[in-house]
């Protein structure tokens, strides 16, 4: 299938302020990138991109005074599969493990491994290591937190989230990785798309949280909030959780004028974006 992807988001600052976006596609999908992302600026400025510690693509801009919209849009063929289930995927020990991983068995901002790690062992130490731990962890992270977008803060971190039962995609994540790597487990934190693909619609459209585990030698795709496998899942950025990947890092105040993003799923290819196309970002796709 082929999928559309992009965004819409316009800041407010009250004089020239640094930016670095973390808001495109990742490398690992280049393959399958059939319409390459077109990004514009309003008004219009430069902007150069690195890749960070983690391989992701950023984004560095000065943002000027006043209103700056950033608009981009891509297409992407997926292979229409839901996220696989790997039953068999066993837990490695840790002196095991590649090194690479280890980073992702560590507390961190948002994930207070020494905080939770008796809750952990209390509660899924007697389950049998490998995936059914994981899902297990998944399936009491789900049913425990109460989705309210009304409830979202920028600072909640998985101990407050356990213990505040509420929260947004992202907490969700953070309780969930905090929990596998507590067990020894490493897991990361993951940002992208994730339309409303063989699911019932529901707006706004936003961008999503999830995790991956490292079991059975390689990483797996586990979706806390939602919890049950999704198809067209487009993954923009990893790391450690939410600090090490925010969509915007700001370098000085600034307001969230407007927000909008759209995934959905495209018979065709579209032509290529160009100037003349800003009113797509109208059209209501979420």
């Amino acid at each position: 299938m082929l999928i559309r992807c992009g965004y819409e988001i316009t800041l407010t600052c009250a004089q020239p302020t640094a930016l670095v976006c973390l808001l495109s596609v990742h490398e690992d999908r280049k393959a399958d990138i059939r319409v390459p992302e077109t990004i514009f600026t309003m008004p219009e400025v430069p902007t150069t991109t690195y890749h960070d510690l983690f391989g992701n693509r950023c984004r560095r801009l000065v943002a000027p005074a006043g209103d700056l919209t950033l608009w981009a849009d891509a297409t992407i063929e997926d292979g229409g599969k839901p996220d696989a289930i790997v039953a068999s995927a066993r837990e490695l020990a840790v002196v095991d493990l590649p090194d690479e991983s280890l980073v992702y068995l560590m507390g961190s901002r948002y994930c207070e491994t020494d905080r939770l790690s008796q809750t952990a062992w209390d509660m899924f130490g007697n389950i049998a290591p490998g995936w059914a731990r994981v899902q297990s962890i998944c399936d009491f992270v789900h049913s425990h937190i109460r989705f309210d977008y009304m409830q979202a803060r920028s600072t909640r971190t998985a101990f407050e989230t356990f213990n505040e039962q509420v929260g947004v995609c992202r907490d969700f994540a953070h309780l969930a990785l905090t929990l596998c790597r507590c067990l020894n487990i490493p897991a990361r934190y993951v940002n992208g798309h994730l339309g409303d693909i063989g699911v019932p619609v529901v707006d706004p459209m936003d961008f999503s949280a999830w995790i991956e585990v490292f079991l059975g030698g390689r990483w797996h795709t586990f979706d806390p909030r939602n919890n049950v496998p999704r198809v067209g899942r487009i993954v923009v950025a990893r790391g450690r959780d939410a600090a090490d990947i925010p969509l915007i890092n700001s370098f000085g105040p600034h307001l969230l004028k407007s927000f909008r993003v759209w995934t959905y799923e495209v018979t065709d290819i579209p032509r290529p974006a160009g100037q003349l196309d800003w009113p797509v970002s109208q059209e209501n796709h979420s």
